[in-house]
């Protein structure tokens, strides 16, 4: 075998490792959100159902902690997008040793434990409001007020790096030929260098909702006495999980799915369109071909196929199939608990066997264990001691006889 081919071989051997390691999960759990067992499991298969999404939608506590996640991860997009964008505007408008002494300020919390800016966000607010003589009904420990703040903490770190990335393809004399032609900074600000970092706040924004939605190490700290979906999700899986946990894995995938390949399309299209030339005029020119390739259409394509393969799954009817698969274990049990008596009754059918000496063995319960020297001893039962006299009856049990304090010698 050449090298070439080895080497082929072993980059084969080592993507199929590599996008297994990646995707074998997610493709384990797919499938156990569709099998009947009660535990999530691939092998042995039981039913094709889809009754764990609708125990998915019946869970209220679950469906509260997703609604507290979702305002949550709103107020940090609301909070962490300006000031990122703030930090990098500060970043790009300073000199080269104050510039890297800021950056370190800026970037240190990405760098911190999530478990260290949940408990000092905790108490860093709680002080606060306690030394300011608030109640603790008041916002100073309300849990969605301390989890935004806490996770806005090393957010706004992320949508920083974001719009420093951006910022370093901006060309700044055009700001500044605004501001020559009479433009306040304000108006530079708005009309031109809003629109270039417009893809970067979109970016910055989807970023930090989706980092507020699956924080759990500072978010179960600072939550205080309210849940989220990753804390419902981790107290779920520490009392006992089921394929629910799976339903709702599908569910993120398929989000996720339609999301992606939507903006896909959308990029896709707007590279087009950018370019000009043939492919431009041929989207533009064909309205069957626009319309196909509009982001739009894409979407509406996608959600009516999850649609229907969600009502297609509803009216599926699993139980024929689950109570067979009942009926089978049942009869296993029956049959199991059957073949226990029959060995049971050959046991006492059969002659007990013969203990040393010849002479059958004791016919006790439990195996005579309990019979006189059933515990091995050869040696025959020492004789019970001879009765002792009877004591003489006095009054008070012959307390005051004579002698009975053991000085009759005197």
């Amino acid at each position: 075998m050449s090298s070439s081919v080895a080497g082929r071989i072993g980059t084969i051997a080592f993507s199929l490792l590599f996008f297994g390691f990646l995707f074998g999960p997610l493709v384990i759990m797919v499938v156990t959100a569709f099998n009947s067992s009660s535990f999530p499991r691939i092998v042995p298969w039981d039913c094709f159902t889809t009754s764990w999404f609708a125990k998915l939608a019946g869970d209220a506590k679950l469906l509260k902690g997703l609604g507290n996640s979702l305002f949550i991860g709103a107020g940090v997009v609301a909070l962490a997008t300006p000031i990122g964008l703030a930090a990098a505007l500060a970043l790009s408008e300073m000199g080269p040793r104050l510039r890297g002494v800021l950056y370190t300020v800026f970037i240190s919390p990405i760098l911190m434990p999530g478990i260290v800016i949940g408990i000092s966000t905790l108490m860093f607010w709680g002080r606060i409001g306690t030394g300011l003589g608030f109640d603790f009904d008041t916002v100073f420990f309300n849990g969605f007020f301390l989890t935004i703040l806490g996770q806005v903490c090393f957010i706004a770190a992320y949508s920083m790096l974001i719009f420093i990335a951006r910022l370093q393809r901006f060309d700044h004399t055009l700001t500044e030929a605004a501001l020559d032609m009479g433009a306040t900074p304000a108006q530079a600000f708005r009309k031109i260098l809003l629109p270039f970092l417009r893809p970067a706040i979109f970016s910055s924004a989807v970023l930090a909702f989706l980092a507020s939605l699956e924080n759990y190490n500072t978010t179960v700290f600072s939550i205080v006495a309210e849940s989220t979906f990753t804390t419902e999700l981790a107290s779920k899986v520490r009392l006992g999980i089921d394929p629910s946990i799976s339903a709702v894995a599908v569910v993120i995938i398929t989000i996720t799915l339609v999301g992606a390949i939507t903006h896909e399309a959308w990029q896709r299209r707007a590279a087009s369109l950018a370019q000009g030339g043939e492919t431009a005029r041929k989207i533009l020119s064909n309205p069957l071909n626009a319309l196909i390739r509009h982001p739009a259409t894409v979407f509406l394509i996608l959600a009516a196929t999850v649609g229907g393969a969600a009502y297609l799954g509803s009216t599926h009817d699993s139980s024929v199939c689950e109570q067979a698969i009942r009926d089978a274990k049942i009869m296993e049990q029956e049959r199991l608990q059957q073949e226990m008596r029959e060995r049971m009754r050959e046991q006492q059918q059969s002659p007990a066997p013969a203990a040393p000496g010849g002479t059958a063995a004791p016919t006790t319960p439990f195996g005579g264990v309990f019979a006189p020297g059933g515990l091995g001893g050869g040696a025959a039962p020492a004789p019970a001691p001879a009765p002792a006299p009877a004591a003489p009856s006095t009054p008070f049990g012959g307390v005051f006889a004579p002698g009975n304090l053991g000085n009759s010698g005197e």
